[in-house]
C-alpha cells in the first residue's frame, strides 16, 4: 500500500479515536448534543478509513453513514442500515442552528445514554473492519 494511503488510514483512525474519547468526555459533562454530534464524527472517520481501504482512493466529502458502509464494501444488517441512518442525522442536527435547539431537546440523559452505547458498538464493530482491511 502506497504510503499516502497508509497516511490516510491513520489519519482516519486517529482522529476518529480523538473523536470518540471526546464525545466520553462530553457525555460524563452532560454536553448530550454535541455526545452525540462527536459519536457521529468519530463512525463517519472510521468510515471513511474503510472507504479508502476498499477503493484505494480518497474518502468521498459525504456524511451519510449508510452510504459510506456501502462505499466501504460492507454488508450492513438492516438494523445497522437504520441505526446509521438515525446516527448520521446527528451530524445535521449538531451543526446546523436552526436544527439545534431541537436535537437539544431531544438529547435527554436517557436517549443519549442509548444512543451512545449504540455509537459505541458500532464503532468498535468498525474498529475490527478497520483491523482487517487496513
Amino acid at each position: 500500500m502506497a504510503l499516502n494511503m497508509i497516511r490516510q488510514l491513520e489519519y482516519w483512525q486517529n482522529t476518529a479515536e480523538r473523536n470518540m474519547t471526546t464525545a466520553s468526555y462530553l457525555l460524563r459533562g452532560r454536553r448530550y448534543d454535541a455526545c452525540l454530534f462527536f459519536c457521529h464524527l468519530a463512525i463517519e472517520k472510521l468510515l471513511k478509513g474503510l472507504v479508502v481501504a476498499h477503493t484505494k482512493d480518497f474518502a468521498p466529502y459525504l456524511h451519510n453513514l449508510p452510504r459510506l458502509g456501502e462505499l466501504a464494501g460492507l454488508v450492513l444488517r438492516a438494523k445497522q442500515a437504520q441505526q446509521l441512518k438515525e446516527i448520521t442525522a446527528f451530524n445535521i442536527a449538531g451543526r446546523y442552528d436552526n436544527e439545534k435547539y431541537a436535537f437539544y431537546k431531544k438529547c435527554t440523559a436517557a436517549y443519549t445514554k442509548r444512543q451512545y452505547a449504540i455509537c459505541q458498538q458500532i464503532y468498535l464493530w468498525l474498529k475490527r473492519e478497520y483491523q482487517k482491511k487496513s
